[in-house]
């Protein structure tokens, strides 16, 4: 009695899936978190995003000098100080968010100077996002 061969294997490919959606700017800004603070370094500008609107800003920035670039990415408020000193520039930080764990934070500086890579605000600005931002809040850095 012949045998019969064995059935072939049956692989079936799977329907391609559609791209992922870009991700939605938040209109009047570049970013795209829906919480949180968005900065762009190329207009010197900041905003504070609820819900997926600005609900203050824009407000004028400074960044990092050359040498001490701002990084650009998105981060998480990692600590605040209302009355902070920077130690390696010998200067005052007044309400500080700090972002970036080597101590890039938004903070009352100068809008005619640019920093060591922190963000300048003016004094109402600076108040505003310390009291708005919690500690794992979103911070968004774009170019």
């Amino acid at each position: 009695m012949p045998s019969t061969p064995p059935a072939p294997a049956v692989t079936t490919t799977p329907e391609p899936q559609p791209a992922p959606a870009p991700p939605v700017t938040v209109p009047g800004t570049p970013c795209d978190i829906t919480d949180g603070a968005c900065v762009r370094l190329s207009t010197n500008e900041s905003w504070l995003i609820s819900g997926g609107k600005v609900s203050y800003g824009p407000v004028p920035t400074t960044s990092g000098r050359p040498g001490y670039e701002t990084p650009v990415g998105t981060f998480s408020v990692l600590w605040q100080v209302r009355d902070d000193w920077s130690i390696p520039y010998d200067g005052p930080m007044p309400f500080s968010t700090y972002f970036v764990a080597n101590g890039i934070a938004f903070h009352e500086g100068s809008l005619s100077e640019q920093s060591h890579g922190c963000i300048h605000l003016s004094r109402e600005a600076a108040s505003t996002y310390f009291e708005a931002l919690s500690v794992g809040d979103r911070v968004q850095v774009t170019a």
